[in-house]
């Protein structure tokens, strides 16, 4: 098989750029861009307080004084960087949504030769990551254990999530040879994304055996 293409933009790039330039199964709108996330970030620690604070007390009790308190830092230093509690919002899903796909992009990089287990190992990982993780759950139901003041964010994006998780393999998939036409190969995708989703909202079993069964279907689909 050959190699997957891996200088592709990453998965958060794939989710914010234009629709112009996205490719048809990845198109979902314009996403405002998340600079430098990364945990040793000011910015980084800001989000990870938000999400703690989120899952702890609930959104609608995060405010940004209680998050530079949290941080350690002062309220207008938390303006100067995320901006609103709005922005905030979009930057903490944003920031889940990416650590969603970076899992199914490594899966992929660590199986060039083996679609099966790549897209196995895309699973376990999907579903391990979300098991006691609120804020995604709530991202994939839309309305799941979410303050209302939150919902109107969490429905688009729960549609970023979907265009972007099949953006995201579709882009991959087509470095290996499989054995069906296009358009079967992207109803098969569109199932095994939606099917993870679902296992995500409602697990069936421990994310190893659900992922083995996921990949059990795909291999008979792409023989």
């Amino acid at each position: 098989m050959r190699l997957p293409d891996r200088s592709g933009p990453g998965p958060a790039a794939l989710l914010r750029r234009p629709a112009a330039v996205r490719s048809d199964r990845a198109r979902a709108g314009t996403l405002s861009a998340v600079t430098s996330t990364s945990p040793s970030s000011l910015r980084g620690r800001m989000l990870e307080a938000a999400v703690r604070l989120t899952s702890t007390v609930g959104w609608a009790k995060v405010t940004m004084s209680r998050l530079a308190d949290e941080v350690g830092v002062s309220r207008q230093t938390v303006y100067n960087e995320i901006g609103t509690k709005n922005d905030l919002a979009t930057a903490v899903i944003l920031r889940e949504l990416d650590q969603f796909l970076a899992g199914v992009t490594r899966s992929f990089d660590e199986n060039p030769d083996d679609l099966t287990s790549a897209i196995r190992d895309s699973a376990r990982r999907v579903l391990k990551y979300a098991q006691d993780n609120a804020l995604l759950h709530a991202v994939v139901s839309a309305t799941h254990g979410a303050d209302t003041e939150l919902l109107p964010l969490l429905t688009t994006h729960a549609e970023f999530l979907l265009e972007g998780a099949k953006g995201v393999i579709s882009e991959r998939v087509a470095s290996y040879d499989v054995g069906i036409g296009a358009e079967r190969l992207e109803a098969c995708i569109d199932m095994v994304v939606r099917l993870v989703l679902s296992h995500v909202m409602q697990p069936s079993a421990e994310p190893a055996k659900t992922a083995d069964d996921i990949a059990w279907i795909v291999e008979r689909v792409l023989r």
